[in-house]
């Protein structure tokens, strides 16, 4: 849900900057513009929830997902969401092919989560609000992330 949340944040944020500015964009500034908050958020806060909640919470946290409660796994699942959230973070200060590896592996990541969610509502019904309330999110961020980098790094590159 915090997933959902954080990407409609995220697209309000940098359109209120784009509008705030009040310059001239070029196509490529409005690229980075758009990639820079995609990765801040949508990797860096929502990897820094996920830390939080697996860390601290992490009972809480897989009875919300529908997973059971008690596993060790959660601590290992929170520090890998912890690792995201400071590449994310970092790419607020760190440009250029950092942002490629960034967003080519966290969408990797929700590719694959996101699969993983859609396999466990249909095996198992799992429809909890943290497997089955984030899909909408997990198909929209690679998508959106993976095309701003092909403008960003094959696009714009050729120029």
């Amino acid at each position: 849900m915090i997933n959902n949340i954080l990407l409609i944040a995220c697209i309000l944020f940098a359109t209120v900057h784009y509008l705030i500015k009040r310059k001239h964009y070029s196509a490529e500034q409005i690229v980075d513009l758009y990639l820079v908050y995609f990765l801040f958020f949508t990797v860096g806060l929502i990897g820094l929830t996920g830390f939080i909640s697996h860390v601290f919470f992490p009972d809480k946290t897989a009875e919300m997902i529908g997973w059971p409660t008690g596993s060790p796994f959660q601590f290992e699942v929170g520090f890998h969401d912890g690792a995201w959230a400071l590449l994310g973070i970092l790419s607020l200060f760190i440009r250029g092919n950092f942002w490629l590896a960034t967003g080519l592996g966290w969408s990797f990541f929700i590719i694959g989560a996101l699969y993983g969610h859609i396999r466990d509502m249909i095996l198992h019904g799992n429809f909890s609000p943290y497997n089955a309330g984030i899909i909408l999110s997990e198909v929209i961020i690679p998508i959106v992330i993976l095309i701003l980098l092909f403008l960003k790094f094959v696009v714009f590159k050729k120029k």
